[in-house]
């Protein structure tokens, strides 16, 4: 069990100095190919690499190319016994990485479309689904204790259960895009999930499927690697964007580990940010509510603080639904809403409904690290209200 752990652990090691070196090196290439973007949230309006997310990714797929002798090569000489299954599940995990990746870039490059956006993370979870129907197809799902006498012990979901985790893969390689605008934000939330998915996966490696999450550490401790050494030059004052590139990478990642390691609903538990910052962001995402194209917070040259970032609107633009939530949003204080009139027209003024925007209207102006400290802190201690979930609150609910 633990000689390939071991081995994945030194090479993610290596990966981190490789990537470290790698990035400064690379960055006027990005920059001559005019892959770069104006930190909005400065004084200086410097060109800043873009899209240096796809650096970090082609490094740890390099790693774990080299890798893959490492779990299998005991079987060089008893090819009777190889474990066709397994290999299988690690070079489709590598294809639909790959996949990603590719769209990804392609992304910071082409400047996508939204639909788009929700097709590709479908089309290259396919792969994982396929895999994942010819070796398990297990799509029982047990029932919780207080349910159990009226929907039974569990519950065979079928094909549903396919659509979820299809529907998985495209979430998390969203969540992370809508979650960001801010230095570090993207590259420090993702390495937060990351650990504690190293953590959990450490936990059950006593447990019967101790093979499931064996394989995913041999995914996540790389991307741990490769990350952390991103993060050193993405956090502030950040000298590289890691683009979309990175933020579809990470989820597919994750989505991954999720669905091949078999703990896809525990996945969920450590996107509980991510979560609340979907459902808050569902009005404009919608466009329920008038959506800008850009969300970030807006910046204060005075101060040298990040503001709410406000929409601004008429109040025709609203659609029943939409007015009806902000003013559900407004009675609970959740959004800061004017209303005026100008030009002989009533106008409406909302914070745009990002979790970003949510802390500053609490807190009021933030200096940009701060800021992103404070969104971290709360991205690990939700980890910590996840494990406090799947441990304590599970074996209440399911004897587990």
């Amino acid at each position: 069990m633990w000689f390939p752990i071991i081995v994945s652990f030194s090479m993610s090691a290596i990966s981190y100095l490789v990537t470290e070196r790698t990035i400064p090196k690379v960055k006027d290439m990005f920059l001559k190919a005019s892959l770069f973007g104006m930190d909005l949230n400065k004084h200086k309006k410097d060109k800043v690499p873009e899209a240096i997310g796809v650096v970090s990714g082609c490094i740890f797929l390099i790693f774990l190319f080299l890798f893959i002798p490492v779990p299998f090569g005991r079987y060089i000489v008893e090819t009777s016994n190889f474990p066709h299954d397994e290999f299988v599940e690690m070079v489709a995990a590598l294809l639909s990485i790959c996949c990603m990746l590719l769209l990804g870039f392609a992304d910071d490059v082409l400047d996508l479309r939204w639909r788009h956006k929700l097709l590709l993370p479908t089309i290259a979870s396919l792969p994982l689904l396929m895999v994942y129907y010819v070796n398990f197809n297990s799509t029982t799902v047990i029932i919780p204790k207080p349910l159990r006498p009226w929907v039974g012990f569990s519950v065979n979901l079928g094909i549903l259960y396919y659509v979820y985790m299809g529907m998985l893969a495209v979430f998390c390689t969203n969540a992370i895009n809508i979650l960001a605008g801010i230095n570090g934000l993207e590259v420090g939330q993702s390495i937060v999930i990351a650990f504690s998915i190293a953590i959990f996966n450490f936990f059950e490696l006593s447990g019967e499927l101790w093979k499931a999450h064996q394989f995913s550490l041999y995914f996540i401790l790389p991307y741990l690697g490769t990350s952390l050494a991103l993060l050193k030059y993405n956090w502030y004052p950040s000298r590289v964007f890691v683009g979309d590139t990175f933020c579809y990478f990470s989820g597919m990642t994750f989505a991954m580990v999720g669905i091949l390691g078999h703990f896809s609903k525990t996945m969920l538990l450590f996107f509980i940010p991510q979560v609340i910052n979907f459902l808050y962001s569902v009005p404009q995402l919608f466009h329920m509510v008038p959506c800008p194209r850009h969300r970030i917070p807006r910046y204060s040259p005075k101060t040298d603080k990040l503001e709410i970032s406000l929409s601004t609107f008429k109040r025709t633009d609203l659609n029943w639904l939409g007015s009806t939530i902000l003013k559900i949003f407004s009675t609970f204080k959740l959004v800061h809403l004017k209303e005026y009139v100008g030009e002989n027209k009533e106008y409406m003024e909302c914070n745009n409904l990002t979790l970003i925007n949510f802390v500053l209207l609490w807190r009021g102006p933030t200096h940009e690290k701060k800021l992103s400290q404070i969104l971290l802190f709360i991205q690990v201690i939700c980890s910590v209200l996840a494990f406090t979930i799947r441990y304590p609150l599970a074996s209440l609910f399911y004897n587990v």
